[in-house]
């Protein structure tokens, strides 16, 4: 009946009654009190239910703030952990960098004087062996023969490395020509053989330094052709004879008139072929002179080879050593110093040399010899390469010194070339090939 009973109005006051409905909800209030003391139990343990519940919430809402607090605080830690260590690799990395060059100049220093340590041990080795060689200056009335000491280190360590290049040195051939020396004890022979096939050698006394007299004219017409060569002369150029460089003696250029032209290689034919001494002082001061030639001679590698005065030197200053004028004719064949061409243009020279009483007596018919003679008072001597009618092809340097003009030299020679000639002739071994026949 009453949809607010017990309870309060629309408004939130107490409702009124009359007496009769008074006791009626007095009467209905306690009936009906059991079941609101329930329904508040009810409420209160809710109630309780819903404090506790909003107690673990809370408490669990701090755990996760803790939590985030907790998380939030170790990432902050790390992130300064981090900066702190980024801060120090950088400070080690510039200090890494600050010591690096010092480190590097160091090792740089260590690596260098190594190096300049090994290097003169090797070349204060190598010099060592250079003056064991023993190279002396030829005995004459002149004063002895001084070379510059780097340029003459240079050229015997050429001269070792050329050397090394030969075989072994012929002993049955050596021990020949030994006995042959023996019979002539008034005489001094140097001598150098080489066998271009086998590249053996022999060798008496042919690195001693003795007056070269004409044999000097050999590396002169070398350098001429290397000019040719470079372009720095031409065949056909007109050299002019001049007073002062006439030379007595072989020749007959020197009964021209000064002013008189010849074409460079008319002049370099005639030094070879007639041994013309004024050719030769023409030739030498197209060249550039002595002192130019002299190192023109030590870039050749020769350690022995030196001009001293104009031809003709008939007091034996200029000097070479049979090693020296064997180890050219070894490059000259081989093309080394001077291009092909110009190599066949000069044995053609040599091949007609006018004199053919020294080593070309020694030689059978049929052979062929390229070479250059030398004759002083007090020197004889001749040089050239030798092919035989077999194939076999070899080199013989031969100088002896002598008392004036000795016959007996020039015997040497010739007997000395025979007993080569003869030897190669019975052990010869030639460079040969075969081609395949098809099938």
């Amino acid at each position: 009946m009453f949809p607010m009973e017990l309870g309060v109005n629309r408004k939130g006051n107490p409702p009124h009654f009359s007496p009769a409905q008074a006791n009626k909800v007095s009467h209905n209030h306690q009936a009906t009190l059991p079941k609101k003391s329930s329904l508040n139990r009810r409420k209160r343990k809710n109630s309780s239910f819903k404090n506790q519940a909003s107690k673990i919430g809370k408490r669990k809402l701090s755990q996760d703030n803790n939590a985030k607090q907790n998380l939030q605080l170790k990432r902050n830690l790390s992130a300064k952990k981090s900066t702190n260590f980024k801060s120090k690799s950088k400070r080690k990395n510039h200090q890494h960098q600050r010591k690096n060059p010092l480190r590097n100049f160091f090792w740089l220093t260590i690596y260098a004087l190594t190096i300049i340590v090994a290097t003169s041990t090797i070349l204060g080795t190598a010099i060592a062996i250079t003056k064991s060689l023993n190279i002396t200056s030829p005995e004459s009335n002149s004063a002895n023969l001084t070379v510059p000491e780097n340029a003459q280190n240079k050229a015997e360590l050429e001269k070792l490395f050329k050397v090394s290049s030969l075989g072994k040195e012929i002993s049955l051939l050596k021990v020949e020509l030994e006995k042959l020396a023996e019979q002539y004890p008034q005489l001094e022979p140097e001598m150098f053989l080489v066998d271009l096939d086998t590249k053996g050698f022999v060798s008496l006394q042919g690195n001693k330094a003795i007056a070269s007299a004409s044999t000097i004219k050999l590396p002169i017409l070398v350098a001429f052709f290397q000019d040719l060569d470079r372009g720095k002369i031409h065949l056909e150029e007109q050299l002019t004879l001049t007073e002062e460089i006439i030379g007595s003696g072989s020749g007959n250029m020197q009964y021209q008139e000064p002013g008189t032209k010849f074409s460079a290689l008319e002049v370099a034919d005639k030094m070879i072929t007639i041994s013309d001494n004024t050719a030769t002082n023409m030739l030498i001061q197209r060249l550039g002179g002595q002192e130019a030639l002299n190192q023109r001679f030590m870039d050749m590698g020769l350690t022995a080879t030196r001009l001293q005065n104009p031809l003709p030197d008939l007091e034996g200053t200029n000097t070479t050593s049979p090693e020296d004028l064997g180890n050219l004719l070894v490059k000259i064949d081989s093309g080394e110093l001077i291009s092909l061409r110009s190599r066949d243009r000069l044995l053609h020279i040599m091949n007609n040399v006018v004199r053919d009483t020294l080593l070309p007596q020694g030689l059978e018919s049929g052979a062929i010899i390229a070479h250059k003679t030398g004759d002083i008072k007090s020197v004889l001597g001749d040089a050239g390469i030798i092919d035989m009618p077999n194939g076999k092809r070899y080199i013989a340097s031969v100088l002896v010194k002598r008392p004036d003009n000795d016959p007996q030299a020039k015997e040497f020679i010739q007997k000395a070339s025979q007993t080569a000639y003869q030897y190669f002739k019975k052990h010869s071994q030639t460079s040969s090939f075969s081609l395949d026949k098809d099938d």
